[in-house]
C-alpha cells in the first residue's frame, strides 16, 4: 500500500482520464471478483488499489470531479482511518446505498460498470433509485482496471485438491444426480453455477486460488441428468482430481464460455442473487429461456452429512486445544510483564495452530484489537496501528482455521490487568445473549431474525446494541462466511438440521474498547423432540471468568455456563500439559 497520498492521487487521476476517454462521466467499482468472491485473489483488490480500503465490502463510485467510498456499519472507522479525506468521501453503505448516492450526485450522467462484478439484483437495485434522474448505466466491454492498473498481478492457477468422499458423505456423481434431479423437478434443463464453494461442494474438490478459502476460479454449467460443463484453468485439474471427481464433467477454457452456452437448446436455471449481469444480458441477447432460482448447491452445502459433522467436530479439537494453549500463554505473558503488541499475539496463535500436521492456514485475517482498536469490528493490525498491550484494558481475538477437514471461526475477549467495572458488565451482557442463542430449542418455522433477537435482548434493555449480524453460516473445510444460514435482523430463512452457524454477540465503545465472544453452532435435532430443534456448541475454548459478573446470570444461564466448562475439561484436558491443565480447571470452575 502506497505510504502517502500522491500514489493514490495519481491512480484516480489516471481512472478519471479513462473514464473521460471513453465518453463515460463515472464508473461504479465495487470490492468483489467475477465470482462474487469475499476473499479476492490479489488481481481482483481493486478498492484497496484506488483507495486504500481494506475492509471485506465496499463500492467507490468515480465521477470526473468526485469520488466516494462506501461501506457498511462494520467498516465505519476503517473507512476514516484509511480512505484518503481529501481525495473521496466516505458513506455508510446500510443508511445511502450506490442508488441513493449516485441520485443526488450524478444527475444526468453515464456511469459505467463492469458486468461480471454486478448481480443483475445489484443493477435493477441501482436502477431503481436512478430512474427519475436521467442517468445512464452502461456496461463496459472491458475491464476499466485493465487499462490503468499498471502491473496488475496475474490470476491465479493454483491446482487443485481432492476432498474425500467419505468425508463429504457422498460421491461427487451422486450429488451431481440429486442436483439433476431438482433442476428437471423445475422444468429446466441446466443450471449455471458461479460460486466458488458451491463448485467445490457439488465435485467434492477445494481449490488454492484465493487466501483463507480453498475455493478456485471457476464456473459450472450442470445438465439436469447430472453432467457438467466445467470453465477453469485445464491446468488445475490432474488426472487424479478427474479421476475422482467421475465420469461425466467436461473441462473448458473461459474464453469458450459463451460458444457453449450458444449452443444450449432448452431453459437454464440461474442464480440473479449470485451470477453476473453478463450472464442475464447474453441469455436475453440469445433468447435462451431462463428461470431464476437460488443456487441449487447452496442449501445442500449448508446442510452438513454426518461424516461432515464429525470432521467439524475433529477440527474444533485440535483448534480449541490452540486456542487453549493461546489463552494460557497469553495470561502469563501478561502476568510477567513480557512485552506485547497485536502482531506478536497474532504470530503466537498462528504458531500454536501450526504445531499440528492437519493446520492448513487461517480462515480469515486474525482480529486482534487492544482497548480502541476492538472497537473496530473488522479491524486488522498493521505496522501503522499496531497497539502495545501494557495497559489495563480488554484484548479481543477473532480467528479461524482450516484443517483437513474442517474450518473454525472463534472470538475470546480476555482482560489484561484490571477491567473496569463497565467492562464487567457488557461483557456479561453479552454473554448473557449469547447463552440465549445457545440454549435456544425452536420450531421448523424459526428464521434467523427470531433468534437474533434473543441474542440483542440483554444488551438492548440497557440501551446497548452492536452493528452487525449475530451468526453466518460456516463451511466443511470450505467459506468461513456461507450463505443459506444466518442469524441477523434480516435474517427470513430457516433453520434445517446440519446448518453450522457462528453465534457472536457483541459490544463495542468508540475509541474505547471492543467485546465478542463466538462460538460455531451445529443446528440439530431436539432429544425427545423431533418437531423441535437446538443447537449444539461446537468450539471449545474458555470464556474469561475475570469478565463475568455472576450476580448477573440467571440460574439457567450458569447451569449453561458449567455446562460447557466441563465440556471443555473433558474434551481439552488430555491434549494440555500440567500447568496448561490446572490454568483451564481454574478458568472452568
Amino acid at each position: 500500500m502506497p505510504e502517502n497520498h500522491i500514489e493514490y492521487q495519481e491512480r484516480l487521476l489516471s481512472l478519471r482520464k479513462e473514464i473521460e476517454k471513453r465518453g463515460l462521466d463515472g464508473v461504479v467499482l465495487p470490492r468483489t471478483d467475477e465470482f462474487q468472491g469475499e476473499f479476492l485473489a490479489p488481481y481482483a483488490e481493486c478498492l484497496q488499489w484506488l483507495s486504500g480500503f481494506t475492509g471485506s465490502a465496499g463500492v467507490a463510485i468515480v465521477l470526473r470531479d468526485r469520488a466516494v467510498v462506501m461501506s457498511d456499519g462494520r467498516y465505519t472507522i476503517q473507512l476514516k482511518d484509511q480512505v484518503p479525506s481529501t481525495l473521496f468521501e466516505t458513506a455508510n453503505s446500510v443508511d445511502v446505498s450506490v442508488g441513493d448516492w449516485l441520485a443526488k450526485n450524478a444527475k444526468s450522467l453515464r456511469i459505467g460498470y463492469n458486468p461480471w462484478l454486478h448481480t443483475p439484483k445489484q443493477i435493477d437495485a441501482i436502477e431503481d433509485k436512478i430512474a427519475d434522474n436521467g442517468i445512464i448505466l452502461e456496461p463496459m466491454a472491458d475491464d476499466i482496471l485493465d487499462v490503468v492498473w499498471e502491473g496488475r498481478p496475474p490470476k491465479p492457477r493454483a491446482p487443485l485438491s481432492i476432498f474425500p468422499h467419505d468425508v463429504a458423505g457422498k460421491t461427487s456423481i451422486q450429488k451431481r444426480i440429486e442436483i439433476g434431479e431438482r433442476i428437471t423437478n423445475l422444468s429446466c434443463d441446466y443450471a449455471l453455477l458461479t460460486m466458488g464453494d458451491s463448485i467445490c461442494w457439488l465435485l467434492n474438490v477445494r481449490g488454492n486460488d484465493i487466501a483463507f478459502s480453498p475455493l478456485m476460479l471457476s464456473y459450472a454449467l450442470i445438465h439436469k441428468n447430472g453432467d457438467v460443463d466445467w470453465f477453469v484453468d485445464k491446468l488445475k485439474a490432474t488426472r487424479d482430481v478427474m479421476a475422482h471427481i467421475g465420469a461425466g464433467v467436461t473441462i473448458h477454457d473461459f474464453n469458450d464460455l459463451p460458444s457453449i452456452l450458444d449452443t444450449l437448446r432448452g431453459k437454464i436455471l440461474f442464480d440473479r442473487g449470485s451470477a453476473p449481469v453478463w450472464f442475464e444480458s447474453f441469455f436475453k441477447e440469445k433468447r435462451i429461456p431462463r428461470h431464476e432460482a437460488e443456487d441449487l448447491c447452496l442449501l445442500p452445502k449448508a446442510m452438513k452429512t454426518p461424516p461432515e459433522i464429525e470432521a467439524i467436530k475433529q477440527a474444533h479439537v485440535i483448534d480449541g486445544v490452540a486456542v487453549t494453549k493461546f489463552l494460557y500463554w497469553l495470561d502469563k505473558a501478561v502476568e510477567r510483564g513480557e512485552v506485547l503488541d497485536e502482531l506478536i499475539v497474532e504470530e503466537k496463535l498462528e504458531s500454536f495452530r501450526a504445531a499440528h500436521p492437519d493446520y492448513l492456514g487461517p480462515s480469515f485475517s486474525t482480529i486482534a484489537g487492544f482497548n480502541a482498536n476492538g472497537a473496530i469490528v473488522h479491524y486488522r493490525a498493521t505496522e501503522k496501528t499496531n497497539a502495545k498491550i501494557n495497559s489495563d484494558g480488554l484484548l479481543l481475538i477473532d480467528s479461524g482455521g482450516q484443517y483437513q477437514w474442517g474450518t473454525t471461526d472463534i472470538t475470546r475477549t480476555v482482560a489484561v490487568g484490571e477491567p473496569t467495572d463497565e467492562m464487567i458488565e457488557a461483557y456479561t451482557l453479552v454473554l448473557k445473549g449469547h447463552i440465549a442463542v445457545s440454549d435456544a430449542v425452536f420450531d421448523d418455522e424459526t428464521t434467523g431474525k427470531d433468534i437474533d433477537a434473543l441474542a440483542r435482548a440483554p444488551l438492548q434493555a440497557q440501551g446497548m446494541d452492536y452493528a452487525h449480524g449475530t451468526g453466518h453460516g460456516v463451511g466443511c473445510y470450505l467459506c468461513v462466511h456461507e450463505a443459506a444460514a444466518s442469524i441477523s435482523p434480516r435474517g427470513e430463512r430457516v433453520f434445517s438440521e446440519g446448518m453450522l452457524i457462528s453465534n457472536e454477540p457483541g459490544y463495542y465503545k468508540e475509541q474505547a474498547f471492543g467485546i465478542r465472544i463466538e462460538n460455531l453452532i451445529l443446528v440439530q435435532r431436539s432429544a425427545g423432540q423431533r418437531d423441535r430443534f437446538m443447537f449444539e456448541t461446537v468450539t471449545l475454548a474458555p470464556y474469561d471468568v475475570r469478565l463475568i459478573d455472576n450476580k448477573m446470570l440467571s440460574l439457567r444461564e450458569k447451569a449453561w455456563l458449567r455446562e460447557y466448562n466441563k465440556s471443555l475439561c473433558d474434551m481439552l484436558c488430555s491434549y494440555l500439559d500440567d500447568a496448561e491443565k490446572d490454568w483451564l480447571e481454574q478458568r472452568c470452575l
